[in-house]
């Protein structure tokens, strides 16, 4: 698949930012990633994410790194992190601006270290692909804990994007699928990415997800777009 994301954040880089990262959904959206916000520092962050980041302790995985934000400010903490993507060029870039520990891999073939603390921000948990990889997505990072690891995650509820009815329901399509279910394509300065598959997840679902799965589930913060941070942290024996 080309590397469409990491091209762009590698152009923002080195000073060659024209255009933003379009994306195609299923949900018949069109919509953008503005490149900038990628590279933005603590103060211009979500309360989410500022939060999962003041909670995030002893050795950190921060799987879907980006431009490496998350990374750079824990680092700067003091703490020790490693920065993981599947794109060359989010690796690349973060490893220019700084991130000392990188490593370039899918997240689910990853299992070369423990950690305190998982970070998967900016709907990270999306990465499953779709609910029915909830389990063995959930199983994988559960393995990368350490004794009293916890999980730092946030995701949205996307009931929202629906018709609402006179009741308060929503207009479901009846297809099967669930319906936070979304399959992308990314296109950036004429290159297109492959579709792929990403989930968002309510809340509800994952905390039956993760108990299921032997994680206590906590919701920690609630946003205001329907979005919210939780940590889950492996039950106790």
């Amino acid at each position: 698949m080309p590397d469409v994301f990491g091209t762009a954040l590698m152009d923002y880089q080195k000073g060659n930012y024209t255009e933003d990262i379009t994306t195609y959904s299923s949900l018949d959206e069109e919509d953008v990633i503005p490149v900038p916000y990628l590279f933005r520092d603590f103060k211009e962050m979500p309360k989410l994410e500022q939060k999962a980041l003041q909670l995030a302790h002893g050795k950190v995985l921060d799987v879907g790194c980006g431009a490496g934000s998350h990374s750079l400010y824990l680092q700067k903490k003091g703490l020790e992190v490693t920065a993981l993507d599947s794109s060359p060029g989010a690796i690349s870039v973060a490893k220019d601006r700084g991130v000392i520990s990188t490593v370039q891999d899918d997240i689910m073939d990853y299992s070369q270290e423990k950690f305190d603390t998982l970070l998967l921000l900016m709907n990270g948990i999306g990465l499953a692909g779709k609910l029915k990889n909830l389990t063995s997505f959930l199983t994988h990072l559960a393995s990368l804990l350490l004794p009293n690891g916890q999980i730092l995650l946030d995701s949205s509820d996307i009931i929202y994007m629906f018709e609402e009815d006179e009741d308060g329901g929503y207009w479901i399509p009846n297809d099967g699928n669930y319906y936070g279910e979304v399959e992308f394509k990314m296109a950036y300065k004429g290159l297109q990415s492959l579709p792929f598959d990403w989930v968002y997840v309510d809340y509800n679902t994952l905390q039956n997800a993760a108990f299921a799965n032997g994680l206590d589930c906590e919701l920690l913060v609630e946003g205001e777009h329907y979005d919210y941070l939780a940590k889950l942290t492996l039950q106790k024996q």
